[in-house]
C-alpha cells in the first residue's frame, strides 16, 4: 500500500528539491549548508533504516548457537546423572530439584535476554540516528533566531549589537517559511526510523523529535502570520 507508508527516496527527493530552491533564492545564506546537511542526513537514514527493517541474521546465528550449545551441555549433565540415586535420599532429592530449577530459572532468563539483543542493537542506533536529527532541528532554529520581523518596522531602532538584519519582508517570510519545511523534513526522517523498527520505546523517542521539530514550527508561523500582517495583500506571498 504505498499511501500507508513513507517513501525513503521520496523523501530524498524532497530534501534535494528543497536544497535547490533555498541554494537558488538565499546563496551566500548559512540555510542553503544547513539544507545540504539535512540532504546528507537523509542519505544516512535512509540507509540506515535500510539496514535495521531486515532481521540480523548474523547475529540471530550466534544466538541460535549459544542457545543450542546451553541445550547441549543441560542434555550431557542430564546423561551423566543417575536417576536411580533420585530418591535414595530426600535431603539430596530435594536439594537436586532446587537446583535444577534454579537453573531452568537462570537458563530461561539467559535465554530472553539473547533474544533481546538484537532489539537493543537496533534502538542503540535508532538513538544515534534520532540524536543527530535532534541537533540539526536546534541548528534550523538557531538560522530563524535572528529573523524578526519586528525588526523592519520603520519605527525600530537597532543597537549596537543588532544583528545585520538585510532582508525584506518577502524574503524573511520564505526564509521562515524553508525553515519549516526543513523542519517538517527532519520529522519524516524520524518516522522513518519507527517504520523500520517498529517498537514502543522507538516510537517514543521519534514522538519527542517530531514534538519538538512541530513546536518550532508553530513559533516560526507566528512570525510568518506577523509578516503576513505588515505586508499588502498583493505583495504577501514570494514565488517559490
Amino acid at each position: 500500500m504505498p499511501f500507508r507508508s513513507l517513501d525513503p527516496d521520496k523523501i530524498m527527493t524532497t530534501a534535494l528539491r528543497l536544497e535547490r530552491r533555498i541554494a537558488e533564492r538565499f546563496p551566500s545564506r548559512g540555510l542553503a549548508e544547513v539544507a545540504g546537511e539535512v540532504v546528507a542526513m537523509t542519505r544516512l537514514v535512509n540507509d540506515e533504516v535500510a539496514a535495521l527493517a531486515p532481521p540480523i541474521w548474523g547475529l540471530r546465528a550466534v544466538i541460535g548457537a549459544v542457545v543450542l550449545a546451553g541445550a547441549a551441555v543441560f542434555l550431557w549433565v542430564g546423561s551423566i546423572i543417575s536417576l536411580t540415586q533420585v530418591g535414595q535420599d530426600a535431603v539430596g532429592s530435594v536439594q537436586s530439584v532446587e537446583a535444577a530449577i534454579n537453573t531452568l530459572l537462570l537458563a530461561g532468563l539467559g535465554f530472553v535476554a539473547l533474544t533481546r539483543v538484537e532489539a537493543g542493537v537496533k534502538h542503540r542506533r535508532v538513538a544515534r540516528g534520532l540524536h543527530q536529527l535532534r541537533s540539526i532541528i536546534h541548528v534550523i532554529d538557531m538560522h530563524q533566531l535572528t529573523k524578526d520581523p519586528v525588526a523592519l518596522d520603520a519605527d525600530y531602532t537597532p543597537t549596537d549589537a543588532s544583528p545585520v538584519r538585510d532582508l525584506t519582508l518577502g524574503q524573511m517570510s520564505r526564509y521562515l517559511d524553508y525553515c519549516t519545511e526543513l523542519l517538517a523534513i527532519t520529522g519524516k526522517l524520524a518516522a522513518l526510523y519507527a517504520q523500520a523498527v517498529p517498537d514502543e520505546g522507538v516510537a517514543s523517542a521519534v514522538n519527542d523529535i517530531e514534538l519538538l521539530g512541530s513546536s518550532l514550527s508553530r513559533k516560526i508561523w507566528q512570525k510568518i502570520t506577523l509578516i503576513d500582517a505588515r505586508t499588502p495583500a498583493r505583495k504577501r506571498r514570494v514565488p517559490e
